[in-house]
C-alpha cells in the first residue's frame, strides 16, 4: 500500500468515527430536548445538522476520490465501499435526531410522564443508543459478536415500537384535546424505530466488511 493511500485511509477512518460520535450525540440531545422539553438542546441539534451533512459531503467525496485516483487493493476497497453506506445511514440517523428536535421545538412543557412511560420512549432510546455505541465499537475493534448483538436489540426495540403504537391509539382514544401531541409522540417513535433499522443496514455493512459476505436482515435473523 502507498504511503498516500494507506494515509487517505487513516482519514476516511477517522472522519466516519467523528460522524459516528457526532450522530450519537445529536440522538442523546434529541432524547433530552424532547421528554424535557429543552429548546436549548433543541436548537443545538437543529444546528449541528449542518456538521452532520457536512461530514457526509466529505467523506463521500474523499471515498469516491480514493477509488477512483488512488488504485487501492481489494480489502481497502471493500473499506471504502463499506463507509460509503455506513456514511448514509448515519446520516439518515442524523436526520431522524433533526426531526425529533423540531418537535422538541413545539412545545412549552414536556409531556405528561404517563404518556411518556407507557409509549416506551426512553427505553426505545436507550435501545437505538446502545447499537449505536455497539456498531461504532464494532467498527473500531472489529467486533463481530457485537455486530450480532445489533439484531437482538432491535427485536426489542420493534416490541417497544409495537406496544408503543397501541398505547398511542388509546390515549388518543382517551383525550382527544391532545390529538397532535400524540401524534408528535408517535412521529419520535416511528423515527426511532427506523434509526434502529439503518443500524442494521450498518451492522449488514460491517459483517461485508470483517468477512466479505454481503448478507440481509433475514438472513442474520436465523443466526439469533
Amino acid at each position: 500500500m502507498s504511503e498516500i493511500l494507506e494515509r487517505a485511509l487513516d482519514q476516511l477512518r477517522t472522519d466516519v468515527i467523528q460522524m459516528w460520535s457526532l450522530v450519537i450525540g445529536q440522538m442523546e440531545k434529541s432524547r433530552l430536548a424532547v421528554l424535557e422539553s429543552n429548546k436549548s438542546l433543541a436548537k443545538e441539534v437543529r444546528l449541528n445538522e449542518k456538521r452532520v451533512d457536512a461530514f457526509e459531503l466529505k467523506i463521500d467525496m474523499d471515498s469516491e476520490n480514493i477509488l477512483m485516483l488512488k488504485n487501492p487493493l481489494a480489502v481497502d476497497m471493500r473499506f471504502v465501499i463499506s463507509v460509503l453506506k455506513i456514511n448514509y445511514n448515519l446520516e439518515r440517523i442524523g436526520d431522524y435526531a433533526n426531526t425529533i428536535a423540531k418537535i422538541a421545538e413545539k412545545y412549552e412543557e414536556p409531556w405528561s410522564e404517563e404518556s411518556v412511560r407507557i409509549t416506551h420512549i426512553p427505553e426505545m432510546y436507550f435501545v437505538v443508543q446502545s447499537m449505536l455505541q455497539d456498531s461504532l465499537r464494532a467498527f473500531e475493534n472489529q467486533d463481530k459478536e457485537l455486530v450480532m448483538n445489533l439484531f437482538k436489540l432491535d427485536t426489542k426495540l420493534d416490541k417497544y415500537h409495537n406496544e408503543a403504537g397501541d398505547a398511542i391509539a388509546s390515549l388518543i382514544k382517551q383525550d382527544t384535546e391532545k390529538v397532535t401531541d400524540y401524534l408528535d409522540a408517535f412521529t419520535v417513535i416511528k423515527k426511532l424505530e427506523r434509526a434502529g433499522d439503518h443500524v442494521l443496514n450498518i451492522g449488514e455493512e460491517l459483517v461485508f466488511l470483517f468477512e466479505a459476505i454481503v448478507i440481509k436482515h433475514n438472513k442474520l435473523n436465523k443466526k439469533k
